[in-house]
C-alpha cells in the first residue's frame, strides 16, 4: 500500500472516531441522566427509547442564530470554539485502539505528546472569555485557567508513575508492559489521574468555570448555535480522550480475553466504562466550591501522586 494512501486511511479513521465516539457518549449521557434523575424528556424523542434526541439537539443548534457581541473581538471570538477542539483531535491521533497499526500515528513519546497538547485547551477558554467582552465570561475563563493549570500537575505526575513503571513513554509500549497486578500497585495513580482528568475537561463536580448560579454560563455565555455546539463537542471528545488514556495507562488498553484481533473491542469497552463513570459523577455529586477545588488538588492529589511516583521509583531501583 502506498504511504500516502495508508496515511489518508489513518487520518480518516481518526476523524471518524473524533466525530462518532463523542456523539455516542453524548447520547449515552442523555439516557443515563434520564434514568438516574427521572428525566422523561430524552426518552420520547423517537419511537424507541428516545433514539432521536441527539438528532433533535443537532437540528436545534443548526437552526439557532449565530450571534456575535458588538464589543467582542470578532476573529478571536469566532476561532475559540475551533481551537477548543484541536488538542483532542491531536491526542486521538496517537492513542492506540489496538495492537499493531490500529493507531493514527505511533510515537515513541506518545504520552508526552498527549499531555503537552492537552495543555492547549486553556488557550481556547481564555480566548473565548476575553473576546466575549462579558464580565461573566472573563471570570469563568480565569476560573478555568486556574483550575486547568492546577490540575495539570497531578495529571502529569500520575501519568509519569505509569511511564516509569513501564519504562517507556510510548502508549503502545505501556500497554505491552501492563500487567493485571498494576491495578493494585498503581491504584493511587489511577485515582489521581481520573480525578485530575475530570477536572481538566471541566466536568461536574469540577464545572466551576461555567457555574450557572453565579457566572450565567461562564466563558460560553455569549456563544450560540453551532459555535456553542463546538464547545459541547469538545467536552464530549474530552471525555473520550480522558477515558481512553485511563484505559491505556491503567486498565491494559486492548488487552483482554481472546486473540489480539478483537483487542479494539476491549479498548472500546474499557473506554466507555470509564466514560460512564464520568457521566455518573455528573448525576451524583454537587459542584465543588473554588477553595475546595484547590484544596483537593494541592493538599490531596499532588501529595498522593508524588508518593506514588516515589514508590514506583523505589520498586524500579529494587528490581
Amino acid at each position: 500500500m502506498p504511504v500516502w494512501l495508508e496515511l489518508a486511511i489513518r487520518v480518516a479513521g481518526v476523524f471518524v472516531a473524533f466525530l462518532v465516539l463523542p456523539l455516542i457518549v453524548g447520547q449515552t449521557e442523555h439516557k443515563v441522566m434520564a434514568h438516574m434523575q427521572g428525566r422523561l424528556g430524552p426518552m420520547y424523542a423517537g419511537a424507541f427509547h428516545g433514539w432521536a434526541q441527539l438528532v433533535a439537539d443537532g437540528v436545534k443548534f443548526a437552526q439557532k442564530e449565530d450571534v456575535t457581541p458588538r464589543a467582542a473581538d470578532r476573529p478571536v471570538f469566532r476561532w475559540a470554539p475551533v481551537v477548543a477542539l484541536i488538542p483532542y483531535l491531536m491526542a486521538l491521533m496517537v492513542i492506540p485502539l489496538g495492537p499493531g497499526d490500529l493507531v493514527g500515528q505511533s510515537l515513541d513519546v506518545g504520552l508526552f505528546f498527549v499531555l503537552a497538547v492537552l495543555g492547549i485547551g486553556v488557550v481556547a477558554v481564555l480566548m473565548s472569555g476575553w473576546a466575549s467582552a462579558n464580565k461573566y465570561s472573563l471570570l469563568g475563563a480565569l476560573r478555568a485557567a486556574a483550575q486547568l493549570m492546577a490540575y495539570e500537575l497531578p495529571l502529569v505526575l500520575s501519568a509519569a508513575s505509569v511511564a516509569m513503571a513501564a519504562g517507556t513513554l510510548s502508549l503502545s509500549g505501556i500497554v505491552h508492559a501492563w500487567q493485571p497486578w498494576w491495578l493494585a500497585w498503581q491504584l493511587p495513580a489511577l485515582a489521581v489521574f481520573f480525578v485530575a482528568g475530570v477536572a481538566e475537561i471541566r466536568r461536574p463536580p469540577f464545572d466551576m468555570p461555567i457555574a450557572d448560579s453565579e457566572l450565567v454560563f461562564g466563558y460560553m455565555t455569549e456563544y450560540t448555535g453551532l459555535r456553542f455546539a463546538f464547545f459541547l463537542l469538545a467536552e464530549y471528545v474530552g471525555i473520550v480522550v480522558i477515558a481512553a488514556l485511563t484505559a491505556v495507562l491503567f486498565l491494559g488498553g486492548w488487552k483482554g480475553p481472546g486473540p489480539d484481533a478483537i483487542g479494539w473491542i476491549w479498548m472500546l469497552v474499557k473506554t466507555f466504562a470509564v466514560a460512564f463513570v464520568v457521566i455518573w459523577l455528573r448525576v451524583s455529586y454537587p459542584r465543588l466550591r473554588e477553595d475546595q477545588l484547590q484544596k483537593l488538588c494541592w493538599l490531596i492529589l499532588v501529595p498522593v501522586a508524588l508518593a506514588q511516583l516515589i514508590l514506583t521509583a523505589g520498586v524500579n531501583i529494587a528490581r
